[in-house]
């Protein structure tokens, strides 16, 4: 019992310690040839059979290569099919012995190789080595017979050297221990000889030496004994009883003692297999001769067979199959029908040809599912054998794999296969395989067998959720309940099971001084988004935050999705009066009218806000009628809010009037509020006086706003100084300036009249003024006057627009193109510090409501319905104007912006009007040019008293103006 490995080991160490060089030469090749071995993937050990349990078979880990401490880990087994447990492993040692007892004949019977193929099987990874112990045979079985005793009839009348065939013996041993000898006991009469076939088996024939006499001696009795080759050397007996029988002096004769006989194994019942022919030279009924089978046929071969007793045909009778038994001896019995038969004898050998009549056998030994969709390229999935029990090349089997999927079948040992992985794997594109293994023998024609194996994909999380669109857009209105659901994100992530289980989750941010999660919050399992708390348009425009999606895998894998929550406005703040109104009794608003103003003439304005936004904060102004039914003398300008006179005032007017102005906005429900105006109808003179204690009392008031606002204005004036300053530089250095030839020089500054800014008459002025490659000219004038008058028109204005008195009584209707601007919605509060201070004026009648600009699609206010301004009050960003030909801004229905542009300059200088005087001086304009300050320094030489008459005379003038 040693294995072949090891002897190539154990003989090169015995050799290596003798130390000459022969033997290390020696040494080497045989480590040369246990590496070769070492490296065929196969081991081999011999063990001889009837071995005693726990007998050594060989070191089983160490030859494989494997660490003692590795074997329970990775789930060593061994594994030997149809063979039971007559081989085990220590996993403790890694030793192979045997477990139970080993019988060769009953294993292989009497086939020349007998091994036991065990299959050894290890897990992560999964690992496969087939390892052959041969079972040696030892001299353990006894040659036998199959018969307990011979008898033989024999005539007295046989001449000498007549032969009788006997039956030989069998040994289930093979080899040297299955070569038998025979010999028989020492007689007078008969002897013994022994004959072997091409089939190299044994034909024993009994020889007469001398006649017999049946009166001398009726029964012989012999002993044959049968004795094998082996060490110690068997034997085996069987007694011969030979009686003497008087008669017959021929026996039938065949043409051969042995007839060979080849046949398909698929013959059909009925075949002809031969036919024998014996002959007999007697005469008469001794000549007519029988056939049988000879008492020595078994009965398996009479089941195959049958003769005819009277033609002596030989036909198949039963199912012949080579893989059972590939050959039959038949003996043959020839008898004459003489009243002392006389028998002749012969052995036809019937040898099987392999057909191939058998389908590969495919069986899957070890399948390692699911297969993870990162697993490496070469991962063994599934071991399978092939097996046909057929022989040569009927039994050669090939296997292949269907279809052409990222797998491969790979020959490992003979007969035996690996399915491994060839490509890499995505479980989202396929997430199982159908597999077809097929198996086919090389015969003619050929067999095949198939087996199916359904692979399954097992997920990785390498598929993070995705969103349906990188950013979602909401829309809420203002004033919600908390609580309410606002909207719902959805994710899918392409992976399976806890891979896919997306759960939300709010990426937190600052939004002013809080955090977004008081605002709003996810749940993390259906992703609906709940508003925590009412929501106010005038607080909160715009709500920006991300909503992260994340899956339950390992590592989990994630995305985020942005959500623009707009807040849409809703009409919930009324107007508001401006707290500057409230400077008569009981909060209404008061002043002195003189009874010689004409019609249309401006004696207050009401000025009111909304916190709201669009439609909801577009205020319209309505004068209730009067108690009584008596038509006032006064209206309210639609949008304006301006109290103006319908006529001229007479001496049967009230000297006191009581007007009561409705403020509405658009929204729906509308909601209004209530302004009251006292108006005293005086002389012009008492209206002069009055005039200037109101003045004096406004100046203490801007006072008092100054000192709350200090830091506002300082700042405001600080920024506004530093840009006058820059102007005057770059005015001065261009003025010093040596002059340049162009091809058109900087002309006279030009009034231009604020109401024809952007218009289309003053574009194409401007352009036919504009020289190539230069700006426009820096000595233009935009004059903003807060009264009605008409713009002057001179020979330098030209085609400007000329504004007539209906322009201003007209209310003029805001264009329905209007975009919303966060820039253009100011608080309340800082338009009525600005205001009160006196930075932003226009006027008696106090700043004017803002309006949206006009688009140049539709210039005509009559092109659409009416839309509403975007702001509430004046805001304080709103320091820039924007002008072109294609968008003139346009303000409000009857009144101007106390405000003008200096060309190429993008600064607005406000101008601050003494309600006093309305007209329009020349002092109210700014230019810059050497020309126009030269004429104001003379101007201001020459003598302020007679200025100062004429502005007190027309006085009363100026009056009727506003």
């Amino acid at each position: 019992m040693q294995k072949r490995f090891e002897n190539w080991k154990e003989f090169a160490m015995v050799y290596s310690q003798r130390g000459s060089p022969g033997s290390r030469r020696l040494l080497l090749l045989f480590l040369v040839l246990a590496a070769w071995e070492a490296g065929s993937g196969q081991v081999h050990y011999s063990v001889p059979e009837e071995a005693k349990h726990g007998t050594f078979v060989g070191r089983i880990a160490q030859d494989l290569g494997l660490e003692l401490a590795e074997l329970v880990p990775r789930l060593f087994r061994v594994e030997s099919k149809g063979r039971g447990d007559l081989l085990e492993v220590n996993l403790q040692n890694g030793i192979l012995f045997v477990n139970s007892r080993i019988d060769r004949e009953e294993l292989c019977g009497r086939s020349a190789e007998c091994s036991i193929h065990l299959e050894v099987i290890v897990d992560r990874p999964l690992q496969v080595f087939l390892v052959e112990v041969e079972v040696k045979d030892i001299n353990d079985n006894p040659p036998k017979f199959f018969r307990q005793e011979q008898r033989l009839f024999i005539l007295e009348s046989r001449i000498a050297d007549s032969r009788f065939p006997l039956e030989g013996a069998f040994d289930m041993d093979i080899g040297a221990n299955a070569e038998l000898r025979y010999k028989l006991n020492p007689n007078e009469y008969f002897d013994l000889d022994v004959k072997t076939n091409e089939e190299e088996t044994n034909f024993l024939e009994l020889v007469l030496k001398k006649p017999l006499d049946r009166e001398e001696i009726q029964e012989h009795h012999l002993l044959l004994i049968a004795i094998d080759g082996g060490k110690p050397e068997l034997t085996g007996t069987v007694p011969i009883v030979i009686n003497v029988l008087d008669a017959n002096d021929n026996a039938p004769k065949f043409d051969k003692s042995i007839y060979n006989v080849r046949i398909l194994e698929n013959t059909p019942n009925g075949t002809l297999v031969i036919q024998l022919n014996a002959s007999d030279a007697d005469e008469g009924i001794s000549k007519e001769i029988v056939y049988f089978f000879s008492n020595l046929v078994l009965d398996n071969v009479k089941s195959k067979f049958t003769i005819n007793s009277n033609s002596g045909e030989i036909t198949v009778k039963g199912g012949l199959d080579y893989e059972d038994l590939n050959l039959y001896e038949i003996n043959i019995d020839a008898v004459d029908r003489s009243a002392f038969p006389l028998t002749g004898h012969c052995k036809v050998i019937v040898k099987l040809l392999d057909v191939n009549d058998n389908n590969p056998e495919i069986a899957i030994t070890s399948l390692s599912l699911p297969v993870e969709e990162d697993a490496a390229l070469g991962t063994v999935i599934a071991l399978i054998s092939v097996s046909d029990r057929d022989s040569g090349a009927n039994g050669q089997v090939t296997c292949t794999l269907t279809p052409h999927v990222p797998f491969k079948l790979v020959s490992t040992f003979n007969n035996y296969y690996s399915l491994v992985l060839d490509s890499a794997l995505d479980r989202e594109s396929v997430a199982a395989y159908a597999l077809v293994v097929t198996a086919r023998d090389q015969g003619s024609p050929s067999l095949s067998a198939s087996v199916s194996v359904s692979v399954e994909v097992g997920d990785v999380n390498d598929n993070a959720p995705v969103f349906a669109q990188p950013e979602y857009t909401v829309f809420v209105k203002e004033n919600n309940p908390p609580g309410c659901h606002i909207f719902t994100v959805s994710a899918r992530d392409a992976d399976a099971q806890e891979n896919a289980l997306v759960s939300f989750s709010l990426v937190e941010r600052r939004v002013g001084e809080r955090v977004v999660s008081s605002y709003v919050s996810v749940h993390a399992e259906s992703g609906k988004v709940y508003a925590l708390q009412s929501l106010d348009h005038e607080e909160l425009e715009l709500l920006q935050f991300q909503v992260s999606a994340r899956d339950a895998g390992f590592p989990p894998l994630g995305s985020n999705v942005t959500l623009q929550v707009f807040v849409l406005d809703e009409n919930d703040s009324a107007p508001e009066l401006l707290p500057s109104q409230a400077g008569g009794a009981g909060g209404a608003l008061t002043g002195l009218v003189p009874r010689s103003v004409g019609a249309g003439h401006v004696v207050a304005k009401v000025r009111a806000v909304d916190a709201d936004s669009g439609y909801n904060a577009w205020l319209s102004y309505e004068l209730q009628p009067a108690a009584g039914g008596e038509r006032s003398p006064f209206r309210v300008g639609l949008y304006t809010g301006e109290v103006s006179t319908t006529r001229a005032l007479d001496e049967a007017d009230a000297s006191r009037q009581r007007l009561l102005v409705l403020v509405k906005d658009h929204g729906e429900p509308a909601l209004m509020a209530t302004a009251t105006v006292l108006l005293s109808l005086v002389e012009s003179s008492q209206a002069l006086k009055a005039s200037s204690r109101v003045s004096a009392g406004i100046v203490g008031a801007e006072a008092a706003l100054v000192d709350v606002n200090v830091y506002l204005i300082i700042a405001i004036c600080a920024v506004s100084s530093l840009l006058v300053l820059t102007l005057l530089l770059y005015t001065a250095l261009r003025c010093s300036a040596p002059p340049t030839e162009s091809a058109c020089g900087p002309g006279k500054p030009t009034l231009v009249c604020s109401s024809a800014v952007g218009s289309w008459s003053y574009s194409q002025q401007r352009r036919q003024r504009v020289c190539a490659g230069e700006g426009p000219p820096k000595t233009d004038l935009m004059a903003f006057s807060p009264s009605p008058t008409p713009c002057p028109v001179s020979a330098d204005v030209g085609e400007h627009q000329i504004l007539n008195e209906d322009n201003f009584a007209k209310p003029r209707q805001p264009n329905p193109d209007w975009r919303y601007s966060a820039s253009l919605r100011a608080g309340m509060h800082s338009s009525v510090h600005l205001e009160e201070a006196g930075i932003l004026r226009a006027g008696p009648g106090g700043p004017d409501q803002q309006w949206p600009t006009v688009s140049s699609a539709t210039p005509e206010p009559e092109a659409g319905e009416v839309s509403p301004p975007v702001g509430a009050g004046v805001n304080s960003n709103s320091w820039t104007f924007k002008y072109g030909p294609g968008n003139p801004k346009q303000s409000g229905p009857g009144e101007l912006p106390d405000k003008f542009i200096i060309p190429g300059s993008p600064a607005i200088i406000s101008i601050r009007q003494e309600p006093t005087n309305s007209q329009i001086d020349k002092s109210d304009f700014i230019t810059f040019g050497k020309k126009e300050e030269t004429k104001k320094k003379k101007k201001k030489k020459k003598g302020n008293k007679t200025q100062e008459k004429k502005e007190k005379g027309n006085s009363t003038t100026d009056n009727s103006d506003q």
